[in-house]
């Protein structure tokens, strides 16, 4: 049994408080890698020396001014003015208000507005998934491979919005007179909740808004947009390709709206009884708080938060494929080369936390049989490791880290794995290696894994866009993306009509 820790926390990002506008030497703008003629590309999507963070139909921003980092070298790529209070309120207004005009487009017409929206991510997919290597982390291929999640799930959506609705339900009540028929209709409606906040983590930091933008687009709603500090500028490029399609229709730009920012910003969004679903992605810590301030004002939230995933494999012979589902790669050049596997952790906080969890889980009994050390290297590069010997109930074993540890476990039979696995507080994903079909039913059984992503066969990560993505327990159980997640951005009435000229009431009650 292999043990991948997983968390989805929001880290901060340097912040610089300056006295006036922009306020710095030119030496060390000249240090900025996106003046340097290698990362000119940057310039295709938008992107200045100096960006404004805050959008609502303009560019703005009266917030602190952040500086954003390439985790590959812990060099400065941009700037980004992040949005004060005073911002993000002049935002929920001006997206209100756009409501107004996006709620009374039918849902087809929406869903085209969509399409241009994936056609126009498409167009930029290689430069944008630059940026999401570049300012997050990931290798090329899986930076491009999370702009084509945006984009599938725009088609996806698009096909939606002329799907969307309730069933017409039978109605029990009946006329006194038999020859006029029924004369009732039971019909279940839906109707898009309004204003859909969306805070995102800064591991998937283009997907996760996309799964939520596309949907709650087409279901009628408006959305505001808050990403991790430290990607902010992926959350500028993405919506400036926004932006340029509303602009295009004639459409207000606060239909999709941007507020950069940090805890305050998120706060704001959490307390506020304008936002009428806010879906949040990070740590469960954090999400706790999240969910607590949504529900004392009785809003609705959609939680998205750690994951601790398991991957179980039987005999020997499964290794072949167990090993390449687990692998974390070995060649280390430059994050923009194609054949690059392995990328750095996203901030030094990052590599702190990863030596922390080497530590706590040698004191715990574990033997680190490779790795666990940092890379002599520029950025935040640290070694694959491999931790045995720990206990299933381990501590550090039950921690979200996220960093390139694998906790490897011995276990006897089904029933003590199946165990093993359900123990941790996370549940968003596991996976087992098996040609067993009895074996396989009973993972997928009421008594098999708990998580919200199960699979056979395959690794933990990688979840396709039809289906819903999301986890139990301390994951936070919200859906995302395909299935029925819709619902989640829409409110649902029960409606019953009478068009007949008697009053009949429901279970044959008469007042007589």
């Amino acid at each position: 049994m292999w043990r991948l820790p997983r968390a989805l926390c929001v880290q901060a990002a340097r912040t610089s408080k300056l006295p006036g506008p922009w306020s710095r030497p030119a030496a060390f703008m000249s240090t900025l890698l996106i003046n340097q003629p290698q990362y000119a590309w940057l310039k295709e999507l938008g992107l200045r020396e100096e960006n404004e963070g805050v959008y609502n139909g303009s560019w703005g921003g009266r917030g602190e001014v952040i500086t954003t980092y390439c985790p590959a070298n812990n060099e400065p790529i941009a700037r980004v003015r992040q949005a004060s209070v005073a911002d993000y309120e002049d935002t929920v207004k001006k997206a209100r208000e756009a409501w107004k005009i996006w709620a009374d487009i039918p849902a087809p017409k929406r869903g085209e507005i969509v399409r241009q929206i994936g056609d126009a991510l498409r167009e930029k997919i290689q430069v944008l998934g630059s940026l999401v290597s570049l300012e997050m982390g990931k290798i090329l291929v899986e930076g491009v491979g999370e702009v084509q999640e945006y984009v599938d799930i725009c088609d996806y959506a698009v096909g939606l919005s002329r799907m969307i609705g309730g069933p017409i339900l039978p109605s029990e009540r009946s006329c006194y007179v038999v020859q006029a028929g029924p004369g009732h209709a039971l019909i279940e409606q839906w109707n898009p909740v309004g204003l859909v906040g969306i805070i995102t983590a800064f591991n998937f930091p283009v997907a996760v808004y996309g799964w939520n933008n596309a949907i709650a687009l087409i279901c009628g709603n408006v959305c505001l947009w808050k990403g991790a500090p430290t990607t902010s500028l992926i959350s500028v490029a993405v919506t400036k390709i926004i932006a340029k399609v509303l602009e295009d229709n004639k459409l207000p730009g606060a239909i999709c709206s941007l507020t950069c920012g940090g805890a305050d910003i998120g706060t704001a969004m959490a307390k506020d009884e304008r936002v009428n679903l806010l879906s949040f992605t990070g740590s469960t810590q954090v999400g706790k708080q999240v969910a607590l301030m949504v529900q004392e004002r009785f809003g609705r939230s959609l939680l998205e938060l750690g994951g601790n995933n398991a991957i179980i494999g039987k005999a020997a012979r499964w290794l072949m494929l167990v090993v390449p589902a687990t692998y974390l790669g070995a060649r280390l050049p430059f994050l923009s080369l194609a054949n690059v596997l392995y990328g750095p952790l996203h901030t030094k906080q990052a590599v702190s936390m990863f030596l922390g969890a080497v530590e706590e889980a040698k004191k715990e009994g574990g033997t680190v049989v490779y790795g666990g050390k940092v890379m002599d290297r520029p950025g935040n590069y640290v070694e694959p490791t491999i931790v045995t010997g720990l206990g299933h109930d381990a501590s550090i074993a039950h921690t979200e880290t996220f960093a390139p540890i694998l906790y490897v476990f011995k276990f006897k039979n089904e029933e003590e794995v199946f165990a093993w696995n359900n123990e941790v507080k996370q549940g968003l994903s596991s996976s087992i290696f098996t040609k067993d079909l009895g074996r396989i039913f009973r993972w997928l059984g009421p008594k098999g894994s708990d998580c919200g992503i199960v699979n056979v066969n395959i690794p933990t990560s990688g979840a396709e866009i039809g289906g819903a993505f999301g986890g139990e327990k301390h994951t936070g159980g919200g859906r995302e993306s395909g299935s029925d997640a819709w619902k989640q951005y829409m409110r649902r009435s029960t409606c019953t009509i009478n068009y007949s000229k008697d009053l009949p009431l429901a279970q044959g009650i008469k007042f007589q």
